[in-house]
């Protein structure tokens, strides 16, 4: 099974940012990427892999037994 090839706008709106940030993400090779021609595309499993690689977990924060908040 083949991924969908998303173009720079497509990830910049997935992402929820201006294009200027996946472009980054190209240049320093943060993410895989696929020439076409001169196009750049952007795996849509990639740009899945991206996001869960840098998503941060929230912390949870044990009360103590009598403790005073």
């Amino acid at each position: 099974m083949t991924d969908q090839l998303l173009t720079v706008d497509e990830v910049a709106e997935r992402l929820g940012t201006t294009v200027r940030f996946p472009r980054r993400l190209i240049a320093e090779r943060r993410i895989v990427f696929v020439r076409v021609g001169r196009h750049v595309r952007i795996p849509e499993r990639a740009l899945d892999e991206y996001v869960a690689a840098n998503t941060v977990q929230p912390v949870t924060v044990r009360r103590r037994f009598g403790a005073v908040a």
